[in-house]
């Protein structure tokens, strides 16, 4: 891992072990630690994606599938039949891990729109199913009752608990991806996304790169499913919907999608968007999210994380030449 990636999760990783003091003793901040707790499920999304699309160039509009399968595989398995819950985590997302093979396969030889057609049909297809198999999935209505998680004997039933929970995990991924994205498989997934018949000629398995980053990036979907069921202890479908599907992508490419850290921030600016400062607002939700993703386009095509880079290059053509 870079240095600087490993000095950033240090100070990532005290700041949030600080963020529940802060809530408590901060006037208006008590909802906050909530808010974070999805932010942190939706980052383990985003930076599967990041990987997918940033680094390996491959567009999804589906992931709000695989996110759905875990969700679904921990609540049924739970609430249904009444097996463990870091059981029915594991199944979930090594039933991800095999649909995911399934589909990319075939659909990853697909290009640009192409392949984000295929990937939405996909993400379709499987909310139907969780709309329509209402003796398996409850439906419409969707199911209740699901129990939460516990480790080592202690239940993760406090809000304090559990953002400590998913924030460890997100910082987890995080290590993990850093250390992927620097070895021989991402150096293998840049020069896939830089050019294809560049990497075939260094002799990359073009295909099985792809599908890798697809695997990986619907496996850590599947993960943060299970964890936001498991904490809310519900699911139905309209919760793996194709705009969540939209507002994934959004978030990366708000954060910037060539970085991890840009993967979070876009997950956590967001879920502040959505959960706290356009709770009043959510009629216009959808158009306020496409005026944002049109701004960032447009203004900051690398997203957040580029925006030093973009200041220092506003910096540096506004200083006065040096005098020959």
């Amino acid at each position: 891992m870079k240095k600087i990636s490993r000095k950033g999760l240090l100070i990532l990783a005290a700041g949030l072990a600080a963020f529940p003091w802060l809530a408590k003793v901060v006037p208006g901040l008590g909802s906050y630690p909530e808010v974070m707790i999805y932010a942190g499920i939706y980052s383990l999304i985003t930076m599967g994606l990041s990987v997918l699309v940033g680094f390996a160039g491959q567009i999804s509009l589906g992931h709000a599938a695989f996110f759905g399968i875990g969700a679904y595989a921990s609540a049924v398995g739970t609430a249904t039949y009444n097996l463990d819950p870091w059981l029915c985590l594991i199944l979930g997302a090594l039933l991800s891990l095999l649909v995911a093979l399934a589909i990319g396969v075939p659909t990853l030889k697909l290009k640009g729109h192409y392949l984000a057609m295929a990937t939405l049909a996909f993400g379709i297809i499987v909310f139907i199913i969780f709309n329509e198999e209402v003796d398996i999935t409850g439906g419409p209505d969707g199911l209740s009752r699901i129990p939460g998680l516990s480790l080592f004997g202690l239940k993760l039933n406090t809000t304090m608990s559990y953002f400590y929970f998913v924030w460890t995990v997100v910082l987890l991924v995080f290590w993990f991806c850093a250390n992927l994205l620097e070895s021989r498989i991402g150096r293998a997934f840049r020069a896939v996304h830089g050019s294809e018949v560049a990497a075939m000629a260094m002799g990359i398995n073009i295909s099985s790169h792809k599908v890798q980053a697809f695997v990986l990036s619907a496996v850590l979907a599947s993960l943060a499913g299970s964890l936001y069921v498991h904490y809310i202890n519900f699911i139905n479908p309209s919760t793996c919907n194709l705009f969540f599907s939209v507002k994934l992508i959004i978030m990366i490419v708000m954060g910037g999608t060539h970085s991890l850290w840009g993967a979070i921030l876009g997950a956590v600016l967001i879920t502040f968007l959505s959960n706290v400062w356009l709770h009043a607002f959510q009629e216009w939700e959808v158009l306020i999210y496409g005026a944002v993703l049109l701004i960032i386009v447009i203004f900051l095509p690398d997203g957040l994380a580029g925006l030093p880079e973009k200041i220092k290059g506003w910096a540096g053509r506004g200083q006065p030449g040096k005098a020959s």
